[in-house]
């Protein structure tokens, strides 16, 4: 009888280990592409929690002062979806090469996401583009 309960109790612990969070994002990239000076820089990483554990994110930073990245306010259950907002300073004009950091009790504990793309400003022309013809054709 005690070696039947010691078996029982091993079994319950080894279940219990393998119950756990996962995180499976829907793109762990975004391409903004082209924009312009000051359009919206707000983008959204979507994820579900595929784990049969309550998903916890506990913390997301991001690479640099240009990009602020808001995470979950409470656990993400089972099969549930959920949201990271990436709000990008588009005041700045150069290309877009950024990282994420998610940390949180999946499996994987933590994830790095990508934001890539470039920042224009429309009202600075190349001086190439404002000539009509080449020196060589006048």
């Amino acid at each position: 009888m005690k070696q039947l309960i010691t078996i029982l109790f091993i079994g319950l612990i080894s279940f219990g280990i393998n119950a756990q969070a996962k995180i499976e994002f829907k793109s762990e990239t975004i391409d903004y592409g082209t924009i312009e000076k000051g359009a919206d820089g707000v983008r959204v990483f979507e994820f579900t929690n595929t784990g049969d554990q309550p998903l916890i994110i506990s913390n997301v930073k991001s690479s640099c002062g240009c990009t602020v990245p808001s995470k979950p306010d409470g656990p993400i259950m089972p099969g549930k979806v959920g949201e990271i907002k990436v709000k990008y300073d588009t005041n700045r004009v150069n290309p877009i090469r950024k990282t994420i950091t998610v940390m949180s009790n999946a499996e994987t504990p933590t994830v790095a996401l990508k934001i890539k793309g470039l920042v224009v400003d429309p009202s600075k022309v190349s001086v190439l583009d404002k000539q009509e013809k080449s020196v060589m054709e006048k």
